[in-house]
């Protein structure tokens, strides 16, 4: 069920991906059917930034092979000090993810920069959980989101896709160490339509501009989920600091 596979543009299906997609994606299935939808607000050239929520350490793999599946090849952004693992850069470097640096945003020293060269400049599709973290809200709704998906997609001028999975944390519930493959599970992806941000392009991206467009993804993301759960999302978004809990890492 759900959109139709679609041929990933040559110059994108590498051989580490093709690798990828006779090993992984087969085992992904045999685990769990993934239905894809929305697949078509997926930009067939360019770059873009995908949202979604985050609820399994399991989701990068599905919304990955569904990025894939719909017609383009996924990139994640990862802590630059993962490059220095000789192994883990190899893998990453083959399948052309982008390294974040720590530090504040300045002028001279931008934490996002390989991130923005690689969607205004080569194109790439990029996925940036918004959330930073496994979402902390015990409804695993959408809790508050950080500004980098925001940054990246204004800074770029790149459509910015919210999305949506649901599924994924009755395979692999939060911070779990088991996988619970049975009974055999269906997931749920859904991309949602290029979120208007006309309304920020224009104006300094300050904190209170970034965190204003912020809202507007959460909430776009927030109405995709409570759709896909066909429930009716709390009043209010679930704040960690304002419940003590660490921003990162198990609560």
């Amino acid at each position: 069920m759900g959109d139709a596979a679609v041929t990933v543009p040559r110059q994108e299906r590498t051989g580490i991906f093709r690798v990828l997609e006779v090993t992984v994606v087969p085992l992904l299935w045999m685990l769990a059917g993934i239905e894809r939808q929305g697949t078509a607000n997926i930009p067939r050239e360019g770059g873009f930034v995908i949202a979604p929520n985050h609820t399994s350490n399991l989701d990068p793999i599905v919304v990955g092979a569904a990025v894939y599946k719909g017609g383009r090849s996924p990139h994640f952004l990862g802590k630059a000090s993962l490059w220095k693992v000789v192994i883990v850069r190899s893998l990453l470097e083959a399948t052309r993810q982008i390294p974040v640096y720590r530090g504040a945003v300045t002028r001279e020293n931008d934490p996002l920069r390989s991130a923005i060269a690689a969607v205004r400049d080569d194109g790439r599709g990029v996925i940036v959980y918004p959330e930073g973290t496994l979402t902390r809200d015990p409804g695993l709704w959408p809790m508050r989101g950080k500004t980098g998906a925001v940054r990246l997609a204004l800074a770029t001028g790149v459509p910015l896709i919210p999305a949506a999975q649901w599924g994924t944390e009755r395979v692999l519930p939060p911070y779990a160490k088991w996988l619970r493959p049975l009974p055999r599970k269906t997931i749920v992806v859904r991309f949602g339509e290029p979120l208007d941000l006309s309304a920020y392009s224009d104006k300094t991206l300050d904190g209170a501009t970034l965190m204003a467009a912020t809202t507007v993804l959460m909430d776009a993301i927030t109405a995709l989920v409570a759709d896909l759960r066909d429930e009716t999302p709390p009043g209010g978004r679930w704040d960690p600091a304002a419940h003590g809990q660490t921003e990162f890492g198990h609560p």
